[in-house]
C-alpha cells in the first residue's frame, strides 16, 4: 500500500480509501465486516462514510452504514488502526433532522453526536461537510447549476461552521475537517477565512473524479496542490459504469442503478461510447478496465486518496490491487485520446 499526508496534518492515509456506502442496503453487516477485515489486512487504513449512508439513501437506511462500522469497532477493538472519515448531511433529505438538515452550528452539533454513537467511538479523524447549503454542481448537476447566493450570508455561515468545528476539535470529538462536493470558490473561501480568523483548516475536499468525470482538472487540481488540500476522489468508476456492466441498457440485479429512482443522468449515448472506448484501451494493453481506471486516479498529483467501493469481495480485491498497477506512456496516450473525443460525456 502507498500512503500520502492528509492535507497539512500528521496523518498518513492510504491512497486507497475504503468506501462504505453500500453497507446497510446492498451489503449486510457480515459483508461489511468482511470488507473491513480484508482492507485493513491489505494496508488500507482510511475508511470513509457519512451519516446519510447507505446509498441510494432512504429513511430506513439512514445511519445504517455507520452502525455497521460501529459494531466492527466494538468487536475488533481496533479503532486506533483506522483513520475514520464521516460527513454531516447538507439540506434536501426530508428524513434527516425532520427535513431541517443543513450545514450550521445546530445541525453539526446534533450530527456529530449521532455519528459518534452509531460508530461506537469517541472521536472522528476527519469530519466533512457533505455538500454546501447553497447547492452544488456535483451529483450530475453540472449542466444546470448556476451560483445564486448572498456572499455576505454565505461567508457568515462559513465562519459559524468553522467556529463550531473548532469547538468540537477542542472537545476532542473530531481531529480534522474537510469539504465534500464543494466548488473552487467555496474551498478557497474556507481556507481564507480559516487563516484570517485563526480557525481550523480544511484538509481535503471529497469530489467526484474518474475517467468519465474530470471536472476537477485543471483549476481545482492546481488549488489542491498549491494549498495542500487534496482530493478524496469519490466514484472513481463512475458508479460502476466504467466496468461496462450497464452498457446497452443492462441492469444487473441488485446493482446500484436498479435501486436508484428516476433517470440515470450518467446513462447517455456519449458516456456509453466513452466506456466502450476505455474498455478497448484496457483490452489493447492487457489490463482490467476497472484497475486501469482506478490506477489513473491513484497517479494524479492532486489526489490524496481514491475512495473505492465494492459489493463483492472479488470486486474489493481487484480494486485494492489497483495500487500495484503503473500505467505506462502508451496507455496514458490512449486514455488521453478517448478523453479528447468524450471530454464531458454525462
Amino acid at each position: 500500500m502507498q500512503y500520502r499526508k492528509l492535507g497539512r496534518t500528521d496523518l498518513d492515509v492510504s491512497v486507497i480509501c475504503l468506501g462504505t456506502m453500500t453497507w446497510g442496503r446492498q451489503n449486510n453487516e457480515a459483508e461489511g465486516h468482511e470488507q473491513m477485515d480484508y482492507a485493513l489486512e491489505q494496508g488500507v487504513n482510511f475508511f470513509d462514510t457519512a451519516e446519510m449512508y447507505a446509498v441510494p439513501p432512504t429513511p430506513d437506511t439512514y445511519g445504517k452504514t455507520e452502525e455497521i462500522i460501529g459494531t466492527w469497532f466494538a468487536e475488533k477493538k481496533n479503532r486506533d488502526q483506522v483513520i475514520l472519515a464521516t460527513k454531516v448531511a447538507g439540506p434536501g433529505l426530508g428524513w434527516v433532522r425532520d427535513g431541517h438538515a443543513k450545514i450550521d452550528r445546530q445541525n453539526i452539533m446534533e450530527a456529530v453526536e449521532g455519528s459518534l454513537k452509531r460508530l461506537q467511538t469517541d472521536y472522528i479523524d476527519l469530519y466533512q461537510l457533505h455538500w454546501p447549503n447553497r447547492g452544488s454542481y456535483h451529483f450530475s448537476q453540472q449542466w444546470k447549476y448556476g451560483p445564486k447566493f448572498n456572499r455576505e450570508h454565505v461567508e457568515a455561515n462559513f465562519i459559524e461552521v468553522l467556529e463550531t468545528l473548532d469547538e468540537l476539535i477542542k472537545q476532542g470529538k473530531i481531529r480534522h475537517i474537510g469539504l465534500s462536493d464543494e466548488s473552487e470558490w467555496g474551498t478557497m473561501k474556507y481556507l481564507q477565512l480559516s487563516e484570517k480568523h485563526d480557525l481550523p483548516r480544511m484538509q481535503s475536499v471529497q469530489n467526484e473524479y474518474s475517467l468519465l468525470c474530470r471536472l476537477f482538472e485543471p483549476g481545482f487540481g492546481e488549488l489542491a496542490i498549491a494549498e495542500e488540500c487534496g482530493l478524496l476522489a469519490w466514484s472513481p468508476l463512475a458508479t460502476g459504469m466504467l466496468s461496462g456492466k450497464y452498457l446497452e441498457g443492462a441492469r444487473p440485479k441488485g446493482s446500484r442503478w436498479t435501486l436508484s429512482s428516476g433517470t440515470m443522468a450518467r446513462d447517455t449515448k456519449e458516456a456509453n461510447a466513452a466506456v466502450k472506448a476505455y474498455m478497448d484501451v484496457a483490452v489493447k494493453h492487457g489490463l482490467d478496465v476497472c484497475q486501469m481506471a482506478l490506477a489513473f486516479v491513484n497517479m494524479q498529483a492532486f489526489v490524496t486518496s481514491n475512495i473505492i467501493g465494492a459489493t463483492t469481495m472479488e470486486q474489493l480485491k481487484t480494486n485494492i490491487a489497483s495500487i500495484d498497477l503503473d500505467l505506462n506512456e502508451d496507455v496514458l496516450a490512449d486514455i488521453e485520446a478517448v478523453r479528447r473525443q468524450y471530454p464531458m460525456p454525462f
